[in-house]
């Protein structure tokens, strides 16, 4: 086998923009809000486009290749992962996601964790992550059904780089001006709480269900290590994936791992993947995935790139 990369499945948004032209030259017309990278799911399927599977559909590659692509650890039944760009010009809706036993019990799917990591932000980006301290659910409550819920919203400002990890059951919205790459569990369940009166669906009730004010969230640090040529930055880890930043100063070597595939995401720069029977190009804004059975692989290039997988917790 040898790294994937796979065709972009774009998703026409109200809140969507155009500034994936800033690194892509294959955008639709319209108002283009998320591009699917890298997805197994009934609203999204990726087609490989390199090497001898181009065409062949993800869900039927894992049919054909099973632990040699996916790994021994991974179910060959749910991909795990749903890999995106997201570009925001205007602000999306106030929502949550459910965890798995209420997606499964409710939706028939998986629940939705995310993570963020801030590719690209432009004058007044800004998220909301979490509510005020102090607010309850029946506050909450009154102010969806009253408009008033943007004084109880923690909206803070962000920068190219920062990170947020948002657990299901965290009441969000990415702001405007933005552009995020978002790994996150293969689910496409989100319960809208409030939507700036655009018309479209809310889900109140099952948002109310889910919602955990609890929760809180701050841009991550990381736990950083330097290595020669590259400095890699341990982000974030929970069962259901783990997310890792490789500064790419020169190049960096590794191996696959038999137990589980791994992604990559280039957020800035570009470069070159070298494996055993060949390499590929790799630049700003191109997802990849690294099959169970590779072998060693090299990065080489100017770059940064997140690495995502399913750990073993």
């Amino acid at each position: 086998m040898y790294p994937l990369k796979f065709k972009n499945l774009y998703y026409n948004k109200v809140w969507g923009g155009r500034d994936f032209e800033l690194f892509r030259d294959n955008l639709p017309e319209g108002n283009i809000g998320e591009s699917w990278d890298i997805a197994c799911h009934p609203h999204g399927m990726s087609v490989v486009s390199n090497g001898e599977l181009k065409g062949t559909k993800l869900i039927d590659l894992i049919k054909l290749k099973g632990d040699d692509l996916l790994g021994t650890e991974i179910s060959k039944n749910w991909f795990p992962l749903l890999i995106k760009l997201i570009n925001a010009k205007d602000k999306l809706s106030v929502q949550v996601h459910p965890d798995d036993e209420y997606a499964k019990r409710v939706e028939g799917e998986m629940g939705k964790t995310e993570v963020w990591y801030v590719v690209e932000a432009f004058e007044g980006a800004n998220i909301v992550i979490g509510t005020k301290k102090g607010c309850t659910k029946e506050q909450l409550k009154n102010a969806i059904e009253t408009g008033t819920l943007d004084k109880y919203m923690n909206k803070v400002s962000v920068k190219k780089g920062d990170v947020f990890f948002v657990k299901s059951g965290l009441i969000h919205a990415i702001g405007e001006g933005v552009i995020i790459a978002e790994i996150q569990q293969n689910s496409d369940t989100t319960y809208r709480v409030y939507d700036y009166n655009r018309g479209r669906e809310l889900h109140i009730e099952k948002a109310l269900d889910v919602i955990n004010l609890d929760l809180v969230a701050k841009n991550s640090n990381g736990l950083v290590v330097k290595n020669e040529g590259y400095t890699k930055t341990y982000l974030c880890l929970c069962k259901d994936f783990s997310l890792e930043l490789y500064d790419v100063e020169t190049s960096f070597t590794e191996n696959s791992n038999k137990e589980r595939f791994f992604a990559f995401t280039c957020v800035e720069g570009s470069g070159e993947i070298i494996y055993k029977d060949g390499k590929e190009t790799i630049n700003k804004g191109d997802s990849l995935l690294i099959p169970a059975s590779l072998g060693e692989y090299t990065f080489k290039g100017n770059m940064k790139v997140l690495k995502s997988y399913v750990p073993d917790v």
